[in-house]
């Protein structure tokens, strides 16, 4: 058994988007080089063991929507896009994305994805003050949930 989930996203963004932010983006999506400096998401934590045989902790960023191709598991194609929206009524950007995540990944895609629910555009925002952001299912289930981002919190309805 596996524990594969699809994550679907699909935001606007408002135009308040640095530069610098929009290259980190960009990474994330696997559309970009990684930037030198991460302020997003800031920290990956991975445990190694050196020459000696102790166990240490580095940093080992890597980009959290950057899947493309043939999916694994949730069949279909991993893909990630983001947009200028220069023409229509209100400047910003569109951001698309699914991919296949592990659990081990909800913290990591957690926090990106509460940087992209505080940046949303307001017709993301619901009626309790959560933000829907995409959908979300295990592999083997036929239909997905609504994913949303309340209170700096993701709903991962696993």
């Amino acid at each position: 058994m596996s524990d594969i989930y699809e994550l679907m996203i699909a935001v606007d963004l408002r135009d308040e988007i640095s530069e610098q932010e929009l290259a980190e983006l960009s990474w994330h999506l696997g559309t970009g080089p990684q930037p030198e400096r991460l302020s997003i998401v800031t920290e990956f934590p991975v445990v190694v063991v050196d020459d000696s045989g102790v166990p240490e902790i580095e940093d080992d960023p890597y980009p959290l929507l950057a899947g493309d191709g043939t999916a694994w598991r949730v069949g279909g194609v991993l893909c990630s896009a983001l947009t200028r929206r220069a023409d229509l009524p209100w400047k910003g950007w569109s951001l698309t994305s699914r991919q296949e995540i592990h659990p081990d990944e909800f913290e990591k895609v957690g926090e990106l994805l509460c940087w992209l629910a505080a940046r949303a555009h307001e017709t993301h925002q619901l009626g309790d003050g959560s933000v829907g952001i995409g959908s979300f299912r295990f592999y083997e289930d036929e239909a997905p949930d609504a994913l949303q981002v309340k209170s700096e919190q993701v709903n991962w309805p696993t």
